[in-house]
């Protein structure tokens, strides 16, 4: 393989092993935040437990995200810097606010909430794991206009005499803050609270119905997981209709901005009004489509156009789409005078199609565990409603398989955005002038053997920690809330913590 393919399998690996840890912290942190919460305002040590628990989970998970998310960024300088010296200007500024801001108050705060307690008033301490929360929330905004900006390039112009894009001032930097940054932002945080919440309900149900059985009492499950449980069903119920919501309006918006990627991820090989969705495809050529197709006609239409039939129910295939870019970038070339110049032949011959099958499923994984997160989360919330309990080992069971389907859906959609993208590392907008292809962003200083060696080297030390990442989780997890030692009176006036 050459240098091309092997920095985007690094960057690609590297990436997926960091988005494991991401969701799952921002998720995490507003709900920890709020089992704290309750604890201090109820004054019950029975939410300090159950938040000493996840919290616990949380510490563990950040750990990892900072270890496998810190190479992200160097990548940019080695691998991509033919990308970095045309777009750095506009992509370094939200990455700066990203380390400057939001990883500090991040790191800052969770310190203090590690270390605080005990040293820090009620809620004081409260408060540093908000601030915490909330770095996670900042983090997530400026990286996600970063992201935005290669997906729907707003806010720059070209500088003709150094043949870079610039950020277009002020108000260049907050077009970086547009539609496409506004529905992405939504639909990443919804999924990260979706995550979150149903780890929380799959390892609360799984101890509910475990605990009765190890104590052949009532007590622990009815009084720490049950309220847990249904703080993370919550959480994902309310995350998960918002996450399905932002799904639907992003891929419209994707019809727009990102032609081709939307006709792959729908499946569409030929142009047509009212079209049925395509529930499985099993070929990537349009000529011979393998495909099963749902039996009601506009479907597929609806969801890309909220319209059933009709001209404005209009589905273009994605060869019409890969014309329609051809068109697009013909059109601006004569903006970016320098790229036009010195890729010309590339730009006239090039195929802008992605890979469709990574889109295709990537897209219907992401959907299919979103509407299964909205099902299972309300079906969990009328099981545990009155005094109830969930009492089954199976149930139990099947809750701890339901864990790692949000991580996959995250993966997925990632996958799918990324992929999808395809052949452009900075997909042309309609509205200026930048945009650069895959090809021209790899740096050419950095050889094939150089990138290989990285990327065998980080593959193997991310699966390390992957496995570190795995094993920690299960030990705690199997380790619970220890309830069933003997426990020393609890005392109100001390700091909120059980001593064993």
């Amino acid at each position: 393989m050459d240098a091309l393919t092997l920095a985007r399998w690094q960057f690609g690996v590297t990436t997926v092993y960091h988005w494991l840890q991401v969701p799952l912290t921002i998720g995490l942190a507003f709900i920890v935040a709020t089992m704290q919460t309750k604890a201090r305002k109820s004054g019950d040590p029975k939410w300090q437990r159950i938040t000493d628990f996840f919290g616990k989970i949380l510490l563990i998970n950040f750990a990892l995200g900072v270890a496998t998310g810190i190479v992200q960024e160097f990548q940019f300088g080695l691998n991509w810097s033919e990308y970095s010296r045309f777009v750095g200007d506009i992509f370094g500024a939200p990455l700066a606010f990203e380390a400057l801001l939001a990883f500090f108050l991040e790191s800052t705060f969770l310190g203090l909430w590690i270390f605080g307690r005990g040293r820090l008033s009620a809620k004081v301490h409260n408060a540093t794991i908000w601030l915490f929360a909330f770095g996670t929330f900042f983090s997530a905004a400026f990286i996600l206009a970063a992201n935005s900006f290669m997906q729907d390039p707003q806010g720059a112009v070209i500088n003709m005499e150094t043949g870079r894009a610039e950020l277009d001032g002020m108000s260049g930097f907050l077009k970086l803050f547009g539609t496409t940054w506004q529905l992405t932002f939504v639909h990443t945080i919804a999924a990260s609270l979706m995550l979150a919440g149903i780890l929380v309900a799959g390892f609360g149900i799984w101890w509910m119905q475990r605990s009765i059985k190890l104590t052949g009492s009532e007590t622990e499950a009815r009084e720490y997981w049950k309220p847990a449980t249904r703080v993370g069903l919550w959480f994902g119920l309310i995350a998960s209709i918002f996450a399905i919501g932002s799904g639907h309006l992003m891929g419209q918006h994707l019809g727009e901005i990102q032609p081709t990627k939307a006709s792959a991820m729908m499946g569409v090989c030929t142009t047509e009004d009212s079209a049925r969705l395509s529930l499985m495809m099993f070929s990537s050529d349009c000529e011979n489509p393998k495909s099963v197709y749902l039996p009601w006609d506009g479907l597929e239409s609806f969801m890309m156009t909220n319209h059933f039939s009709g001209p404005e129910s209009t589905l273009i295939s994605i060869d019409d789409a890969n014309q329609q870019v051809r068109d697009r970038v013909q059109q601006l070339s004569q903006v970016n005078s320098e790229l036009q110049q010195k890729y010309a032949d590339t730009y006239a011959n090039a195929d802008f199609r992605p890979s469709m099958m990574p889109v295709y499923w990537g897209f219907r994984v992401m959907v299919g565990v979103g509407m299964l997160g909205f099902l299972i989360t309300l079906v969990g919330l009328i099981a545990l409603r009155g005094d109830r309990l969930i009492r089954s080992h199976g149930w139990g069971v099947f809750w701890l398989w339901m864990v790692p389907l949000p991580f996959i859906a995250n993966s997925a959609g990632w996958i799918m955005t990324e992929i999808g993208r395809q052949p452009w590392v900075v997909y042309p907008s309609e509205l200026d002038g930048v945009f650069l292809m895959t090809n021209m962003g790899v740096s050419h200083s950095v050889g094939a053997g150089s990138v290989a060696f990285s990327l065998t080297a980080f593959t193997v030390l991310y699966t390390a920690l992957g496995i570190v990442w795995i094993w920690l989780l299960a030990r705690y997890t199997r380790e619970g809330i220890n309830t069933r030692k003997k426990v020393v009176e609890y005392d109100s006036a001390a700091t909120p913590e059980f001593v064993y």
